[in-house]
């Protein structure tokens, strides 16, 4: 297979940041990154724009590590609570998702992108409950919510 090396103008995940000089098939590079300009080919030219794109990433890099840590302390106090459907002993009707979670942060305010909470499996049970977001590679942040049941909890009979 023919490979190309291109220089990323933009970050793509999974392949590099800006400034990076990468390698790839000939196909990607052709019909994906040169003409979409995340890439540009490497020629003697463009080898001098690798110091600006190096600069350009170090100060975005910092900006977002800080933004990052700015976000991780709103988390830290913000408090969410999940009122469900109960059934009979306090069993759940439905499940709490990631998807739940990022609406109730909007509503709260917060803006986080909901591939950035990682809750492996929906919440299923009554109570506190704990989610991992991970705002930026050095930065996660652990949200604690709690699941309440929004109507009185009926023993079942014996």
């Amino acid at each position: 297979m023919a490979h190309h090396e291109v220089l990323l103008v933009k970050p793509v995940e999974n392949l590099g940041a800006e400034g990076d000089q990468v390698k790839v098939r000939a196909g990607y590079a052709r019909n994906f990154l040169l003409p979409r300009a995340i890439a540009v080919p490497l020629t003697s030219s463009n080898r001098k724009q690798i110091e600006a794109l190096k600069k350009r990433r170090a100060e975005r890099e910092i900006q977002e590590l800080s933004g990052a840590q700015a976000m991780a302390a709103r988390l830290e106090k913000t408090r969410i609570a999940f009122a469900v459907k109960t059934g009979e002993g306090g069993k759940m009707f439905g499940a709490v998702t990631a998807t739940d979670i990022h609406e109730k942060l909007a509503q709260a305010g917060i803006d986080v992108e909901k591939r950035r909470i990682l809750l492996h499996t929906p919440v299923k049970a009554l109570g506190q409950h704990t989610v991992k977001i991970k705002l930026h590679a050095d930065v996660s942040v652990d949200l604690n919510f709690d699941v309440v049941s929004e109507n009185p909890i009926v023993q079942p009979a014996s």
